[in-house]
């Protein structure tokens, strides 16, 4: 194992010439990455898939699950949505969430994306149980109360013909939610938000 040194590593970088290997127990440590889906691959810590979306988080950003604070880069350790691009999170903390809620509860924890959320999380190494059931924490109204998104306008005046509840995919009735806490919301036109605007944040926050 090139991380603890010992014999009896039985996984293999799958970049080709590669050949490192490393025990499963060792690869968080060594900042390595297997992929629980499709081939199965796993990759050394110089070859393993980094994230894509062009995102840095602000000085001062914590982790939403944890509250800790998040590096000032994204990294090995600290993860962002590829979807939202505001929720930041420890690689610790995403995969204890994805390990309780399974394949079909787990999302982002901000905006509630979960086809890419899903797949990216995948792609970095994040294990994912398939559940033909959902887990026993989220049986209750309360919990399907906390897990739906917001989906109004919260603006003091609305100007919406269709009201507060409609939600354009996108337009001057795309409805955006607080980037910070998820807990308001208001259309494009109703705050002004200029055409090119992909994100937005309340008053209170």
């Amino acid at each position: 194992c090139f991380i603890c040194k010992e014999s009896g590593a039985t996984i293999t970088c799958r970049e080709t010439r590669c050949g490192l290997s490393f025990h499963l127990p060792c690869a968080t440590r060594g900042r390595c990455i297997t992929q629980y889906f499709g081939l199965y691959r796993s990759f050394c810590s110089e070859h393993s898939p980094v994230q894509e979306v062009e995102a840095a988080p602000e000085k001062g950003t914590t982790c939403l699950l944890c509250i800790d604070p998040v590096d000032d880069q994204r990294c090995y350790r600290t993860m962002v949505c590829p979807v939202c691009r505001h929720a930041w999170f420890h690689r610790d903390c995403i995969q204890a969430q994805a390990l309780s809620a399974g394949f079909h509860s787990f999302r982002c924890p901000l905006c509630r994306d979960a086809d890419e959320f899903l797949l990216e999380m995948f792609t970095m190494g994040i294990r994912i149980p398939f559940r033909l059931v959902r887990p026993t924490w989220e049986n209750t109204d309360e919990f399907e109360a906390i897990g739906e998104r917001h989906s109004r306008c919260d603006a003091s005046e609305c100007l919406c013909p269709g009201g507060r509840e409609q939600d354009d995919e996108e337009g001057p009735w795309q409805l955006f939610v607080c980037s910070s806490c998820a807990a308001e919301g208001t259309h494009r036109r109703c705050s002004h938000l200029s055409p090119r605007a992909d994100s937005w944040e309340c008053a209170g926050c």
